[in-house]
């Protein structure tokens, strides 16, 4: 009797390792399958993010609002050499002096300032158009980092 329940006592703690090492098996196997996965994305993010860098180019994008006497103005467009030179050079032509700016060149061009009309019947309309020649021109070819 006490063979008999010797037996069936080994017998449970084989059948107890061999549950524990398949179900081991199947995690390290399932495990690899998800960091093959993890890998596969990440170079997928990697080729995404790669291709967005590039496409962020913006497109000419120029706001004007009339504030008070003078103009809110928002230029956003791709950098070039003498950018800020020749969206000055526009402001001093159309008589606006600038009272406040902000620029930025991480990514793009960008550019935020309140500039005050001296001819006070200057409109918003030719603004935008002057402004839009202005980032047109090749004298702002992109710069290279």
């Amino acid at each position: 009797m006490a063979s008999m329940l010797q037996k069936r006592m080994t017998l449970r703690r084989k059948i107890h390792i061999l549950r524990a090492h398949s179900s081991s098996k199947s995690l390290k196997l399932k495990l690899e399958a998800i960091k093959r996965e993890y890998s596969r994305l990440m170079a997928i993010k990697r080729q995404y993010l790669k291709l967005m860098k590039r496409m962020q180019v913006p497109n000419k994008d120029v706001e004007v609002h009339k504030v008070g006497q003078g103009f809110l103005v928002r230029v956003n467009c791709e950098k070039g050499t003498d950018r800020l030179v020749t969206i000055l050079e526009a402001f001093d032509e159309m008589g606006l002096n600038v009272q406040q700016a902000k620029v930025s060149c991480s990514n793009c061009f960008a550019m935020e300032a309140i500039a005050v009309a001296e001819d006070q019947a200057l409109d918003v309309k030719e603004v935008i158009k002057a402004l839009l020649r202005t980032t047109e021109k090749k004298g702002g070819e992109p710069t290279h980092d």
